[in-house]
């Protein structure tokens, strides 16, 4: 999650330098569109980062753009991952106990293998590469790909493959080769299988730990056509069943060849001898069936693989189904920037359709089935090991004014770990619901208990496991899907119970200081992951992060509205089950205005209690030295030094206050705590933190774009085109081709929408506030409200918003101190205070938008 290091403004200030895409991140020619992804060369060192970018899914599996010649080898990885498949496995590092349990790398369904004659299997790596082109087509989620080589003996050959993973049919996926000799006459060998001889080594931090979840139970030929696997994960015991059909096609048509069977250990294949002349193609059509036994509606995988695939369609056919899922899924996700032929524009218009692309394929409308939830990394490697963090925070705006349904289900996921999060308390001294920081598949804390520093080659202890923060952004989610769908029976029959045990462990943690006369927090991690302890402390832990109190108070006020909004009946269930009596809601009313919260004379929110008082540290010499200081933990740490002697943030940790609340909200809450925030705290408190940030994390950029777009329209684009950039340009130097970073994906999306145009939904209506740049055209987003479909058109600081006409009740659309009645089929327009030539702010009171106006 890191990005690139930048330097200081004239102010001293810490900036980022300008993102340059790498050049083949985007199409360059004449076929370049906003919805076109073009890869060319045949680049080695960089198909990791490739085959991420290029992954296919549809939410419930996704598969990377990995070549289907290839194995793990160095260059190529593949990797299929399925939503909520985890596996668990012991190991011993650096004398200690080590459990670590992963999304599974699933056996290899695109395992395509060819060879001229009687020669080896084709390896690119071996043959002069004459051409080698892949295109992600974004519209229709089809990844293409044109190779065209010339082996040892002078013969060219060319090859063209299109791919998708079903997003009508989950369970299905289709592989499609097209072989052409272009000079030569002969005999084309071809095999077509499913290996399970897959581990999980793709990322290389991890390879000193075991990595082999798979158990192959059989395999075998359910008919002429077909072979069919069966695997099974070595400690949860999940049964994964794929089945693979591969026809040999001339002119289109299927040919009837003689097919050898191949079985190996791990792996079952068709092997075929196909005739081939100069010109002539010839083409081998995959089609794949994928299921597990978390699958509902199913006897068995196997059986389910094999009646399914014996039922589908061909090739073409599933791919037109295919396409028209897509289409239905863009109409709701619509994003565009206006007409025009600006390569800028159109860059930035295909990286912003590619984030919700990769989104869409990780969390799809099948994830309502699921009990899974969503992987900080995708399902696009195995970087985290799979698990989900509080980078939901970040994903579930684009859900929740799209697709509520989706949104709810996602919910769900955290709702049915509830228990495993009061055990968590339990076991940590408190009461209440404790959510972890990693969760994975049974709610437990996944954190990993020791790192490895590469640079130093050290193992260290991780204590990330005290960010309690997540929790926080659990209870933030719930309430803005509640207050975004109306979905009183959610909150009635799931939400507030969730809502209550977080206020009550919040409350329980918060001790009071009898010398402040204010209630504290100690002991914990807030979003900034440098800083874990005090200088010289034998134990982890800070006092009073100040983004972990403020938002504790912000819980505690939510967990009274909850039960305010609750039928009587509801609420009195509730509080008799969790024992919740009159004596512990005053306690969080008492907790609510009397939260310590460290604001320094300056006005400045302090990080964390003591946090000024740490050491500065040399910011330019260490420019100077390293270039790249993404990661100053290891840098220091390898210098024998600690992050946490120093005012160092990875990311935004303050600065998150601004991201969720807007200012007027924020200076309500820090009232009722007997704190002021006056004007030009915030835009000190941002300045501040700005010059101390490494930007360790894509969050990060994203982050300082949102507090900064109000105050510095210039700086806060150069934050969003990094963040934007951050998997396209691999700003982290390497870590794209471990999974894509689909916080910062979503975040980029959702500041379009709520910081830009100023989206937010509170007080029963939808509010605006928009500050887009003239500059880039006209900004056109579809969202939901209310289930009411929506189309906002944001031009500078005018929003129109038009409603699809049909059946449904008005909904309160605002604006200012404006607010109307918005009817089905009607439209209404706004002009925001302060319009400029620019849309920058030029004065008015503070908006409703998401972030609120830094400078009131």
């Amino acid at each position: 999650m890191e990005a690139a290091d930048g330097a200081r403004d004239a102010r001293g200030q810490h900036r980022l330098e300008p993102m340059t895409p790498r050049p083949d991140a985007v199409a360059h020619n004449h076929r370049a569109d906003a919805w076109t992804l073009v890869f060319d060369g045949w680049d080695p060192a960089d198909e990791g980062r490739r085959e991420a970018l290029c992954t296919v899914g549809n939410g419930y599996f996704a598969t990377r753009g990995a070549a289907p010649e290839s194995s793990a080898d160095g260059v190529h990885y593949p990797g299929t991952y399925a939503a909520g498949c985890y596996n668990r496995l012991h190991d011993e590092v650096a004398g200690q106990a080590v459990e670590n349990e992963s999304l599974v790398n699933l056996p290899n369904w695109l395992d395509l293998r060819f060879a001229i004659e009687d020669g080896d299997w084709v390896d690119l790596a071996a043959v002069q590469v004459l051409q080698h082109r892949r295109v992600l087509d974004l519209r229709r989620g089809v990844l293409s790909r044109v190779v065209r080589f010339v082996d040892a003996a002078g013969r060219h050959t060319s090859m063209r493959q299109r791919r998708f993973v079903h997003m009508g049919q989950p369970h299905l996926a289709g592989l499609h080769t097209t072989f052409t000799a272009e000079d030569w006459n002969g005999r084309l060998r071809v095999v077509s299988g499913l290996d399970a001889a897959v581990t999980n080594t793709g990322v290389a931090r991890y390879r000193q730990m075991s990595g082999q979840h798979l158990a192959v139970l059989g395999s075998r030929e359910p008919d002429g056509q077909s072979v069919l696997l069966t695997a099974r994960t070595t400690q949860s015991e999940l049964r994964i069943a794929e089945a693979a059909r591969t026809r040999i096609l001339r002119a289109g048509r299927p040919i009837g060849l003689p097919r050898r069977l191949v079985r190996e250990p791990a792996r079952i294949a068709h092997e075929f001898d196909v005739e081939i002349t100069a010109g002539a193609p010839v083409a081998v059509e995959k089609v794949v069936a994928l299921f597990t036994s978390r699958d509902v509606a199913i006897s068995e995988p196997g059986l389910a693989a094999v009646e399914l695939l014996r039922d589908a369609a061909g090739f073409d056919n599933l791919l037109d189904s295919h396409e028209l899922a897509w289409q239905q899924l863009w109409q709701r996700f619509a994003i565009d920037l206006g007409h025009g032929r600006d390569p800028a524009r159109t860059d930035t218009l295909r990286t912003l359709r590619l984030s919700a692309f990769h989104l869409l394929q990780t969390v799809s409308p099948h994830n309502v089935n699921l009990d899974a939830g969503i992987p900080a990394r995708g399902l696009h490697g195995e970087a985290y090991r799979g698990h989900v963090f509080w980078d939901e925070l970040f994903v579930f705006p684009l859900f929740t004014l799209r697709l509520p349904g989706l949104a709810r289900a996602l919910l769900l996921y955290r709702i049915r770990r509830l228990d495993a999060a009061r055990r968590a308390a339990r076991a940590a001294g408190q009461i209440g619901a404790m959510y972890p920081w990693q969760s994975g598949s049974d709610g437990r804390e996944e954190s990993q208990r020791i790192h490895l520093n590469p640079r130093s080659g050290r193992w260290l202890p991780d204590t990330s496991h005290l960010q309690r923060h997540v929790g926080l952004a659990v209870a933030y989610n719930i309430w803005q899907y509640y207050q975004a769908t109306g979905d009183l029976a959610f909150l009635a029959e799931h939400g507030a119970e969730a809502l209550l045990e977080i206020a009550r462990f919040w409350s329980g943690l918060a001790r009071r200081d009898p010398a402040r006369g204010r209630y504290v927090i100690h002991g914990v991690m807030g979003p900034d992951e440098y800083s874990t302890r005090y200088p010289g402390a034998a134990e982890p832990g800070l006092d009073d992060n100040a983004y972990t109190n403020v938002m504790a108070v912000w819980v505690l006020l939510r967990a009274q509205d909850a039960l305010d909004a609750l039928p009587a009946t509801r609420r009195t269930e509730l509080l008799e089950g969790l024992g919740l009596g009159p004596a512990e809601l005053l306690r969080w009313r008492d907790v609510s205005r009397r939260m310590y919260v460290p604001i320094h004379s300056d006005g400045v929110i302090s990080q964390f209690e003591g946090y000024r008082d740490l050491l500065e540290l040399e910011w330019d010499d260490y420019r100077r030295r390293y270039g790249d200081i993404q990661r100053l933990d290891r840098i220091l740490e390898a210098e024998g030094r600690s992050v946490d002697d120093y005012q160092v943030s990875k990311q935004a940790d303050v600065l998150m206050l601004f991201y969720l609340l807007s200012a007027d909200e924020l200076r309500e809450l820090l009232g009722r705590l007997g704190y002021a925030l006056p004007p030009e705290a915030i835009p000190r408190t941002i300045d501040y933190y700005l010059a101390r940030t490494a930007h360790g994390s894509t969050l990060s950029a994203l982050v300082h774009a949102w507090v900064l777009a109000r105050a510095n329209r210039e700086q806060a684009l150069e934050h969003f085109e990094r963040a934007l950039h951050s998997d396209t340009a691999d700003i982290q130097g390497g870590t794209t081709a471990e999974g894509v970073h689909l916080g910062a994906m979503a975040g980029c999306v959702d500041l379009l929408q709520r910081c830009f145009a100023g989206l937010e939904t509170r007080q029963d209506a939808l509010w605006l506030n928009p500050h887009w740049p003239r500059r880039f055209g006209v900004l056109e987003l579809t969202v939901q409200y209310r289930a009411q479909p929506l189309r906002v058109r944001v031009t500078g600081r005018e929003v129109q918003v038009s409603a699809e006409p049909g059946p449904g009740r008005p909904i309160r659309v605002g604006c200012g101190e404006e607010v109307r009645e918005l009817h089905p089929g009607e439209a209404v327009r706004f002009t925001a205070a302060g319009a400029s030539k620019d849309g920058a702010l030029t004065g008015g009171p503070t908006g409703a938008g998401g972030a609120g106006d830094p400078r009131p």
